[in-house]
């Protein structure tokens, strides 16, 4: 039997990405970021459809959600919480990661979330026990984009 298997390499390394956060103009290299990760969850609507017995589902949206976590060495966020708190300005910003692993075959892939906007965050911490600090973020965005995909593996197709 001949048959097609992935190389061991091809696996991305879980930390060779880059993350830019463009806020206003400005972009910055957030390196100190631990993980980070986005998903769409799709709305669906059941649908009832003549002749069958079970209901059929028909997609109507889309909703943008993300997580991450970061070293805790930044007021960037903290300075977006509190000019929203000081005059009602909400502020949006985009979200750009490229994975990308040398020795894979696939390439690199770059998403970019567009119109992210925190919802909420740490205003101060410390942990007298701890190694390090971090602070979670949780997210929205409005839309995204996809301007580099990953190659397909010799064998997929």
């Amino acid at each position: 039997m001949n048959r097609a298997i992935m190389n061991a390499k091809d696996t991305i390394s879980a930390s060779l990405a880059e993350c830019f956060i463009t806020i206003e103009g400005n972009r910055y290299n957030f390196m100190q970021a631990i993980n980070l990760e986005a998903k769409i969850e799709k709305n669906k609507t059941e649908v009832p459809i003549l002749g069958k017995t079970g209901k059929g589902n028909k997609s109507t949206g889309w909703k943008g959600t993300g997580s991450a976590t970061f070293h805790y060495n930044t007021s960037i966020f903290r300075e977006l919480l509190l000019r929203y708190k000081n005059t009602g300005e909400d502020i949006y910003f985009d979200i750009q990661v490229t994975n990308e692993d040398p020795t894979a075959a696939v390439g690199r892939q770059t998403v970019i979330l567009k119109d992210c906007n925190i919802d909420g965050g740490i205003l101060v911490k410390f942990d007298a026990d701890a190694e390090y600090l971090d602070e979670d973020l949780d997210f929205t965005f409005e839309d995204f984009e996809i301007p580099e995909t990953f190659q397909i593996l010799a064998g997929m197709k």
